[in-house]
């Protein structure tokens, strides 16, 4: 389905999404001023277009099982579009990658690596990261505690 770009009313659907994705139809389209069946219609395109690629659940790790965060900034030895293809596909294949940004400045890549403690990572590092293609350098950080960002709900 081919996309043409999102209008204000697209753009609040999203913005509600966002903060509860499990709004029901009625109490979106209300909240945006459509019917419920052209919300329902809008709904469905943006998720046909791929705009809304999928819902998930946001869990809280602390209740659930507490988490140890670990930063890691990545230089590979290549700054080249083949060393960042090779780089990402294979990252993406590391399970206990949470989230991985190509960035500017000192490091490539920003990645946050989540872990049951402390000694966990040490694996992590040995049987992921530093087997990841191209790495020149991996330098890592362990967050003490969380002071802005997303929090469960």
């Amino acid at each position: 389905m081919k996309f043409d770009g999102l209008d204000a009313i697209d753009a609040r659907i999203l913005a509600l999404l966002r903060a509860d994705g499990r709004m029901p139809n009625a109490q979106l389209a209300q909240e945006v001023g459509l019917s419920p069946s052209a919300c329902l219609r809008r709904l469905r395109y943006l998720e046909g277009s791929g705009v809304i690629r999928g819902y998930t659940a946001l869990i809280d790790t602390q209740a659930e099982n507490p988490a140890t965060i670990i930063i890691a900034e990545i230089v590979l030895e290549k700054q080249t579009e083949e060393a960042f293809r090779r780089f990402e596909a294979a990252i993406r294949q590391c399970p206990d990658v949470v989230e991985c940004f190509l960035t500017t400045g000192d490091y490539d890549y920003l990645v946050r690596v989540e872990t049951r403690d402390p000694g966990g990572y040490e694996a992590i590092h040995r049987d992921q990261l530093s087997r990841l293609p191209g790495i020149a350098r991996i330098r890592s950080s362990f967050a003490i505690r969380r002071v802005l960002g997303p929090s469960p709900r």
